[in-house]
């Protein structure tokens, strides 16, 4: 199973960007799907984007952030731009070991979490 561990987050005003990195520990890392969640204060943690040989976004951010993967480096990328208020969460990455790629949404289905980092974006 791995571990993983979140960085990038901070506070931007509106239309600025972001860019998140979790970093995974452990083996196999190229078969996991891989995914972005976020929590607003009062919210229930919501998917934000997911990859493994494809990826799938919330439709609110798909114009604005990209996800990527390096699998030599255990790297999962979300570049966060155009970025308003509302995307003010904690977010957390996720990982979920599936050897036929498909990307769950359902936050459930992920059993390997990080410690969440902070994005405020100010208006």
């Amino acid at each position: 199973q791995v571990q993983l561990v979140e960085s990038g987050g901070g506070l931007v005003q509106a239309g600025g960007s972001l860019r998140l990195s979790c970093t995974a520990s452990g083996r196999s890392f190229s078969s996991y799907t891989m995914a972005w969640f976020r929590q607003a204060p009062g919210k229930e943690r919501e998917f934000v984007a997911g990859i493994s040989r494809n990826d799938l976004y919330e439709d609110s951010v798909k114009a604005r952030f990209s996800i990527s993967r390096d699998n030599a480096k255990n790297t999962v990328i979300l570049q966060m731009n155009s970025l308003k208020p509302e995307d003010t969460a904690v977010y957390y990455c996720a990982a979920r070991y599936v050897s036929s790629g498909y990307i769950s949404t359902n936050r459930d289905r992920y059993d390997t979490w990080g410690q969440g980092t902070q994005v405020t974006v100010s208006s």
